[in-house]
Protein backbone atom coordinates (compact mmCIF):
# COMPACT_ATOMS: atom_id res chain seq x y z
CA UNK A 1 0.00 0.00 0.00
CA UNK A 2 1.24 3.58 -0.73
CA UNK A 3 1.95 6.15 1.87
CA UNK A 4 0.19 9.69 0.66
CA UNK A 5 2.69 12.53 0.65
CA UNK A 6 1.10 15.00 3.54
CA UNK A 7 -0.22 17.99 2.18
CA UNK A 8 1.15 21.73 1.98
CA UNK A 9 -1.34 22.85 4.51
CA UNK A 10 -0.55 20.52 6.88
CA UNK A 11 3.29 20.81 6.70
CA UNK A 12 2.27 24.84 7.46
CA UNK A 13 0.25 23.99 10.54
CA UNK A 14 2.87 21.52 11.92
CA UNK A 15 5.76 24.17 10.80
CA UNK A 16 3.75 27.23 13.27
CA UNK A 17 3.11 25.17 15.93
CA UNK A 18 6.60 25.93 17.56
CA UNK A 19 6.44 29.35 16.75
CA UNK A 20 2.80 29.73 18.46
CA UNK A 21 4.03 28.33 21.72
CA UNK A 22 7.07 30.40 21.96
CA UNK A 23 4.59 33.37 21.54
CA UNK A 24 2.21 32.23 24.12
CA UNK A 25 5.81 31.36 26.83
CA UNK A 26 6.94 35.21 25.94
CA UNK A 27 3.62 36.41 26.23
CA UNK A 28 3.10 34.42 29.99
CA UNK A 29 6.87 36.37 31.04
CA UNK A 30 4.77 39.55 29.51
CA UNK A 31 2.70 39.47 31.80
CA UNK A 32 4.09 38.41 34.68
CA UNK A 33 6.77 40.73 34.99
CA UNK A 34 4.21 43.63 34.69
CA UNK A 35 2.49 41.94 37.49
CA UNK A 36 5.14 42.08 39.70
CA UNK A 37 6.15 45.88 38.61
CA UNK A 38 2.50 46.66 39.20
CA UNK A 39 2.86 45.49 42.39
CA UNK A 40 6.37 47.02 43.70
CA UNK A 41 5.47 50.37 42.39
CA UNK A 42 1.60 50.13 44.91
CA UNK A 43 3.97 49.17 47.94
CA UNK A 44 6.01 52.12 46.71
CA UNK A 45 3.02 54.45 46.55
CA UNK A 46 1.78 53.23 49.68
CA UNK A 47 4.87 54.06 51.77
CA UNK A 48 5.17 56.84 50.68
CA UNK A 49 1.44 58.41 51.42
CA UNK A 50 2.50 57.05 55.33
CA UNK A 51 3.26 60.12 57.28
CA UNK A 52 7.16 59.45 58.22
CA UNK A 53 8.57 62.59 60.35
CA UNK A 54 12.03 60.93 60.82
CA UNK A 55 13.24 57.36 60.21
CA UNK A 56 11.48 55.17 63.15
CA UNK A 57 13.41 51.75 61.91
CA UNK A 58 13.37 49.01 64.43
CA UNK A 59 16.49 47.34 64.96
CA UNK A 60 17.97 44.68 67.26
CA UNK A 61 19.61 46.35 70.36
CA UNK A 62 22.82 45.51 70.43
CA UNK A 63 23.82 47.84 73.40
CA UNK A 64 22.03 48.99 76.75
CA UNK A 65 18.82 50.87 76.09
CA UNK A 66 18.96 54.44 76.63
CA UNK A 67 17.02 57.54 78.15
CA UNK A 68 17.18 60.41 75.99
CA UNK A 69 17.19 63.54 78.28
CA UNK A 70 15.10 66.13 76.63
CA UNK A 71 16.18 69.63 77.51
CA UNK A 72 13.69 72.80 76.93
CA UNK A 73 15.62 75.82 77.24
CA UNK A 74 15.42 79.32 77.19
CA UNK A 75 18.87 80.37 76.13
CA UNK A 76 21.29 78.55 77.94
CA UNK A 77 21.12 75.60 81.38
CA UNK A 78 21.77 77.83 84.33
CA UNK A 79 21.47 74.51 86.34
CA UNK A 80 24.64 72.61 84.21
CA UNK A 81 26.39 72.15 87.19
CA UNK A 82 23.78 69.57 88.64
CA UNK A 83 23.42 67.40 85.60
CA UNK A 84 27.24 67.50 85.16
CA UNK A 85 27.57 65.87 88.70
CA UNK A 86 24.43 63.45 87.41
CA UNK A 87 26.26 62.81 84.18
CA UNK A 88 29.41 62.22 85.76
CA UNK A 89 28.49 59.14 87.33
CA UNK A 90 26.14 57.75 84.85
CA UNK A 91 27.51 54.88 81.97
CA UNK A 92 27.25 56.78 79.06
CA UNK A 93 26.26 54.10 76.57
CA UNK A 94 23.18 54.55 78.69
CA UNK A 95 21.80 58.08 78.08
CA UNK A 96 21.71 60.75 75.36
CA UNK A 97 21.33 64.32 75.40
CA UNK A 98 19.16 66.55 73.43
CA UNK A 99 18.87 70.15 74.27
CA UNK A 100 16.11 72.76 72.75
CA UNK A 101 17.25 76.28 72.83
CA UNK A 102 16.43 79.52 71.18
CA UNK A 103 17.50 79.46 67.23
CA UNK A 104 21.97 80.40 67.23
CA UNK A 105 21.83 79.59 70.77
CA UNK A 106 25.34 77.20 70.97
CA UNK A 107 26.26 74.87 73.66
CA UNK A 108 30.10 75.10 73.92
CA UNK A 109 32.39 76.22 76.42
CA UNK A 110 31.77 79.54 76.27
CA UNK A 111 28.29 78.99 77.15
CA UNK A 112 28.04 76.08 79.33
CA UNK A 113 30.42 74.92 82.50
CA UNK A 114 29.44 71.15 81.62
CA UNK A 115 31.25 69.46 78.25
CA UNK A 116 28.26 67.06 78.64
CA UNK A 117 26.45 69.71 77.07
CA UNK A 118 28.77 70.72 74.48
CA UNK A 119 26.76 70.63 70.57
CA UNK A 120 23.95 69.38 71.96
CA UNK A 121 21.81 71.74 70.85
CA UNK A 122 19.11 71.31 67.77
CA UNK A 123 20.13 72.52 64.70
CA UNK A 124 16.43 73.25 63.41
CA UNK A 125 14.96 75.27 66.62
CA UNK A 126 12.33 77.52 66.95
CA UNK A 127 11.62 80.41 68.77
CA UNK A 128 9.20 79.19 71.87
CA UNK A 129 6.69 81.59 73.65
CA UNK A 130 4.35 80.25 76.79
CA UNK A 131 1.31 79.46 76.18
CA UNK A 132 1.33 79.08 72.60
CA UNK A 133 1.62 75.87 70.42
CA UNK A 134 5.46 76.84 69.52
CA UNK A 135 6.07 74.83 73.38
CA UNK A 136 4.26 71.53 72.17
CA UNK A 137 6.33 71.75 68.80
CA UNK A 138 9.95 71.76 70.10
CA UNK A 139 8.99 69.19 72.20
CA UNK A 140 8.00 67.09 68.78
CA UNK A 141 11.21 68.51 67.51
CA UNK A 142 13.11 67.10 70.38
CA UNK A 143 11.52 63.38 70.08
CA UNK A 144 12.17 63.33 66.19
CA UNK A 145 15.62 63.39 66.86
CA UNK A 146 15.97 61.32 69.62
CA UNK A 147 14.14 58.90 67.77
CA UNK A 148 16.82 58.61 65.29
CA UNK A 149 18.99 57.05 68.04
CA UNK A 150 17.85 53.14 67.94
CA UNK A 151 19.01 52.78 71.24
CA UNK A 152 17.37 55.64 72.51
CA UNK A 153 13.85 53.86 74.50
CA UNK A 154 12.62 56.25 77.09
CA UNK A 155 12.47 60.07 76.49
CA UNK A 156 12.09 62.04 79.44
CA UNK A 157 11.45 65.98 79.22
CA UNK A 158 13.47 68.41 81.19
CA UNK A 159 12.86 71.67 82.01
CA UNK A 160 15.64 74.27 82.50
CA UNK A 161 14.73 74.63 86.10
CA UNK A 162 15.20 71.51 87.25
CA UNK A 163 17.12 68.98 89.24
CA UNK A 164 17.30 65.19 89.68
CA UNK A 165 16.48 64.19 93.16
CA UNK A 166 18.38 60.85 92.31
CA UNK A 167 21.62 59.28 90.58
CA UNK A 168 21.72 57.89 87.26
CA UNK A 169 21.71 54.55 88.57
CA UNK A 170 18.41 54.70 90.48
CA UNK A 171 16.70 56.45 87.30
CA UNK A 172 17.87 54.08 85.41
CA UNK A 173 16.01 51.05 86.79
CA UNK A 174 12.97 52.81 88.16
CA UNK A 175 12.10 54.40 84.22
CA UNK A 176 13.14 50.62 82.65
CA UNK A 177 11.58 48.52 84.88
CA UNK A 178 8.47 50.11 83.99
CA UNK A 179 7.16 48.84 80.03
CA UNK A 180 4.59 51.89 80.56
CA UNK A 181 4.75 56.14 79.64
CA UNK A 182 4.85 58.60 83.01
CA UNK A 183 2.10 61.03 81.62
CA UNK A 184 0.13 62.80 84.01
CA UNK A 185 -3.13 63.09 82.58
CA UNK A 186 -6.61 63.57 83.85
CA UNK A 187 -10.39 64.11 83.13
CA UNK A 188 -11.12 68.19 84.50
CA UNK A 189 -15.07 68.33 85.10
CA UNK A 190 -14.83 71.91 85.21
CA UNK A 191 -12.16 72.43 82.42
CA UNK A 192 -13.46 75.25 80.12
CA UNK A 193 -10.32 75.11 78.18
CA UNK A 194 -11.73 72.91 75.50
CA UNK A 195 -12.85 74.74 72.30
CA UNK A 196 -16.02 73.64 70.78
CA UNK A 197 -14.53 74.59 67.05
CA UNK A 198 -11.61 71.68 67.80
CA UNK A 199 -14.80 68.56 67.30
CA UNK A 200 -15.40 66.36 65.40
CA UNK A 201 -11.41 66.14 65.41
CA UNK A 202 -10.70 66.88 68.61
CA UNK A 203 -13.73 65.51 70.39
CA UNK A 204 -14.72 66.41 73.60
CA UNK A 205 -15.12 63.54 75.71
CA UNK A 206 -11.48 62.92 74.61
CA UNK A 207 -10.10 66.01 75.99
CA UNK A 208 -7.54 65.61 78.80
CA UNK A 209 -5.26 68.15 81.24
CA UNK A 210 -1.90 67.20 82.28
CA UNK A 211 1.53 68.38 83.34
CA UNK A 212 4.13 69.07 80.84
CA UNK A 213 6.33 66.88 82.29
CA UNK A 214 6.35 63.47 80.57
CA UNK A 215 8.50 60.42 80.61
CA UNK A 216 7.40 58.21 77.02
CA UNK A 217 8.48 54.80 75.64
CA UNK A 218 8.82 54.45 71.89
CA UNK A 219 5.64 53.70 70.77
CA UNK A 220 4.10 56.79 72.07
CA UNK A 221 7.15 58.94 71.37
CA UNK A 222 6.52 57.97 67.78
CA UNK A 223 2.59 58.23 67.85
CA UNK A 224 3.82 62.12 68.80
CA UNK A 225 6.02 63.10 66.25
CA UNK A 226 3.98 61.31 63.59
CA UNK A 227 0.57 63.00 64.41
CA UNK A 228 -0.48 65.60 61.13
CA UNK A 229 -4.28 65.53 62.55
CA UNK A 230 -4.53 67.04 66.29
CA UNK A 231 -1.35 68.88 66.48
CA UNK A 232 -2.80 71.78 63.51
CA UNK A 233 -6.02 71.93 65.74
CA UNK A 234 -4.41 72.48 68.66
CA UNK A 235 -2.06 75.31 66.81
CA UNK A 236 -5.14 76.81 65.91
CA UNK A 237 -7.58 76.91 68.39
CA UNK A 238 -6.02 75.94 71.50
CA UNK A 239 -4.29 79.34 72.50
CA UNK A 240 -3.76 81.49 75.54
CA UNK A 241 -5.48 84.74 76.51
CA UNK A 242 -3.04 87.60 74.92
CA UNK A 243 -4.45 89.73 77.34
CA UNK A 244 -3.30 88.75 80.37
CA UNK A 245 -0.95 86.65 79.16
CA UNK A 246 1.23 90.25 78.46
CA UNK A 247 0.12 91.55 81.67
CA UNK A 248 -2.84 94.14 79.62
CA UNK A 249 -4.50 96.39 82.18
CA UNK A 250 -7.54 96.43 83.53
CA UNK A 251 -9.76 98.50 80.45
CA UNK A 252 -7.78 95.38 78.14
CA UNK A 253 -9.11 92.93 80.66
CA UNK A 254 -12.74 92.57 79.52
CA UNK A 255 -11.77 91.88 75.90
CA UNK A 256 -8.99 89.22 77.19
CA UNK A 257 -12.19 87.57 78.74
CA UNK A 258 -13.77 87.13 75.55
CA UNK A 259 -11.06 84.60 73.57
CA UNK A 260 -10.78 81.15 74.47
CA UNK A 261 -8.50 80.48 77.03
CA UNK A 262 -6.12 77.47 76.07
CA UNK A 263 -2.16 76.47 77.57
CA UNK A 264 -1.29 74.04 74.66
CA UNK A 265 1.24 72.06 76.49
CA UNK A 266 -0.84 71.24 79.24
CA UNK A 267 -3.46 69.25 77.21
CA UNK A 268 -1.85 68.34 74.12
CA UNK A 269 0.04 65.04 74.66
CA UNK A 270 -2.59 64.06 77.36
CA UNK A 271 -5.46 64.44 74.37
CA UNK A 272 -3.42 62.79 71.53
CA UNK A 273 -2.59 59.34 73.80
CA UNK A 274 -6.58 59.55 75.14
CA UNK A 275 -7.89 60.10 71.46
CA UNK A 276 -5.15 56.95 70.36
CA UNK A 277 -6.45 54.56 72.99
CA UNK A 278 -3.39 54.38 74.37
CA UNK A 279 -4.28 55.25 78.32
CA UNK A 280 -4.06 51.58 79.54
CA UNK A 281 -0.63 52.17 78.55
CA UNK A 282 0.39 54.71 80.86
CA UNK A 283 1.14 55.57 84.50
CA UNK A 284 -1.23 58.55 84.88
CA UNK A 285 1.55 60.79 86.44
CA UNK A 286 4.58 62.56 86.14
CA UNK A 287 7.41 62.25 87.84
CA UNK A 288 8.70 65.90 88.31
CA UNK A 289 7.32 67.54 91.17
CA UNK A 290 6.20 70.92 91.37
CA UNK A 291 4.34 73.23 93.94
CA UNK A 292 2.21 75.43 92.41
CA UNK A 293 1.15 79.48 93.57
CA UNK A 294 -2.10 79.10 95.41
CA UNK A 295 -3.88 82.46 94.42
CA UNK A 296 -7.81 83.03 95.41
CA UNK A 297 -7.86 84.73 91.73
CA UNK A 298 -7.81 82.28 89.41
CA UNK A 299 -6.97 84.96 86.81
CA UNK A 300 -3.85 85.75 88.72
CA UNK A 301 -0.80 85.68 86.86
CA UNK A 302 1.30 84.31 89.49
CA UNK A 303 -1.03 81.37 89.88
CA UNK A 304 -0.34 80.18 86.56
CA UNK A 305 3.38 79.73 87.34
CA UNK A 306 5.14 77.18 89.95
CA UNK A 307 7.32 78.20 92.75
CA UNK A 308 10.85 78.44 92.94
CA UNK A 309 12.82 76.35 95.39
CA UNK A 310 15.42 79.24 97.42
CA UNK A 311 17.87 78.18 99.05
CA UNK A 312 15.97 78.23 102.20
CA UNK A 313 13.55 75.71 100.64
CA UNK A 314 16.05 73.23 99.44
CA UNK A 315 16.95 71.98 102.69
CA UNK A 316 17.90 68.08 102.87
CA UNK A 317 14.25 67.44 105.32
CA UNK A 318 12.29 69.13 102.46
CA UNK A 319 13.93 67.53 99.75
CA UNK A 320 13.52 64.22 101.90
CA UNK A 321 9.59 64.69 102.16
CA UNK A 322 9.51 65.15 98.30
CA UNK A 323 11.50 61.94 97.81
CA UNK A 324 8.69 60.51 99.97
CA UNK A 325 5.55 60.98 98.51
CA UNK A 326 3.74 57.97 97.20
CA UNK A 327 0.41 59.33 95.63
CA UNK A 328 -1.01 61.92 94.01
CA UNK A 329 -4.85 62.59 94.41
CA UNK A 330 -6.74 64.33 91.45
CA UNK A 331 -9.75 66.24 92.90
CA UNK A 332 -11.40 66.42 90.04
CA UNK A 333 -11.72 62.89 89.41
CA UNK A 334 -11.78 61.37 92.98
CA UNK A 335 -8.67 59.58 92.01
CA UNK A 336 -5.78 58.48 94.21
CA UNK A 337 -3.22 57.51 91.65
CA UNK A 338 -0.97 55.16 94.22
CA UNK A 339 2.48 55.63 92.22
CA UNK A 340 3.79 52.27 90.71
CA UNK A 341 6.64 50.86 88.55
CA UNK A 342 5.74 47.52 87.08
CA UNK A 343 3.23 46.54 89.56
CA UNK A 344 5.45 47.42 92.96
CA UNK A 345 4.90 50.77 94.65
CA UNK A 346 7.68 53.39 94.12
CA UNK A 347 8.16 56.97 95.19
CA UNK A 348 6.05 59.32 92.86
CA UNK A 349 8.88 61.93 91.85
CA UNK A 350 12.69 61.54 90.24
CA UNK A 351 12.87 64.97 89.33
CA UNK A 352 11.55 68.44 91.06
CA UNK A 353 11.41 71.69 90.16
CA UNK A 354 11.68 75.10 89.82
CA UNK A 355 14.96 75.26 91.39
CA UNK A 356 16.95 78.73 91.45
CA UNK A 357 21.21 78.25 91.40
CA UNK A 358 21.50 78.45 95.21
CA UNK A 359 18.78 75.96 95.89
CA UNK A 360 20.65 73.91 93.62
CA UNK A 361 23.85 74.24 94.77
CA UNK A 362 22.66 73.29 98.36
CA UNK A 363 21.02 70.08 97.40
CA UNK A 364 24.45 69.11 95.58
CA UNK A 365 26.20 70.08 99.26
CA UNK A 366 24.34 68.28 100.85
CA UNK A 367 24.85 64.80 99.15
CA UNK A 368 21.63 64.58 97.42
CA UNK A 369 23.38 63.17 94.22
CA UNK A 370 26.38 61.67 95.99
CA UNK A 371 30.13 63.09 96.66
CA UNK A 372 30.22 67.16 95.17
CA UNK A 373 33.67 69.19 94.77
CA UNK A 374 32.39 72.66 93.87
CA UNK A 375 35.97 73.69 93.42
CA UNK A 376 36.95 71.08 91.36
CA UNK A 377 34.44 71.73 88.93
CA UNK A 378 34.97 75.02 88.43
CA UNK A 379 38.58 74.41 88.21
CA UNK A 380 37.98 71.86 85.03
CA UNK A 381 35.61 74.21 83.23
CA UNK A 382 37.62 77.62 84.17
Amino acid sequence: MKKRAPSSSSSLALAALPVARSRLRLGLQLILCVSVLACTLTLIRICSRSPSPVDLVEVPLLAPPKIAFLFLARSNLPLDFVWHTFFQKAEEEKYSIYIHSEPGFVFDRTTTRSPFFFGRQLQNGIRVVWGEATMIEAERLLLAVALKDPANQRFALISDSCVPLYNFSYIYSYMMSSSKSFVDSFLDRKDVRYNAKMFPTIPKDRWRKGSQWITLVRKHAETLVADTIVFPVFSKFCKRQTGLALGAKQNNKEAAQKEHDCIPDEHYVQTLLSMSHLEDELERRTLTYTSWNQSIDTKDKRSWHPKTFEFPDASLEHIMEIRNINHVYYETEYRTEWCQCNGTFVPCFLFARKFSRSAAMRILNEGLLGPFDAGAFLFTNS
